[in-house]
């Protein structure tokens, strides 16, 4: 190789060199805006309740008949909407002290789904 080749060899080099710096650069920046934002109060909270929505999905999927047992009719992204309204309820009965009260009636409630899916399940009447 003559010196000129050796020249444009190492410019090349330097020039890779100095592109792959700046990509990382950028990638070190876009990586600490991506922390920045998920530490936020609302996106940790958004990612908190979805979270609790794919638990309880699962945990209802397995419960009433195995992997998607039923559960494939229900709109969950509809539920996620709900939650904010879920919360309000449930400070208000908080507030005023209606939490035995709504336990109650929540599980009135959750023995006649029971007793409904159980009786339409059944065959034989």
């Amino acid at each position: 190789m003559s010196n000129k080749e050796q020249q444009a060899s190492r410019a090349a080099q330097k020039e890779r060199l100095i592109r792959e710096g700046e990509i990382y650069r950028l990638s070190v920046l876009q990586s600490k805006y991506q922390v920045v934002n998920a530490l936020h109060p609302d996106r940790l909270m958004h990612d908190a309740v979805e979270h609790a929505v794919g638990a309880v999905q699962t945990r209802l999927g397995n419960l009433l008949g195995g992997p998607g047992g039923g559960l494939d009719k229900i709109n969950f992204r509809s539920i996620k909407s709900l939650a904010p309204y879920a919360l309000t309820v449930g400070s208000f009965i908080m507030r005023r002290r209606l939490l035995k009260p709504a336990l109650a009636v929540a599980a009135l409630a959750a023995l006649g789904v029971g007793w409904l899916m159980r009786r339409k399940s059944d065959p034989n009447p």
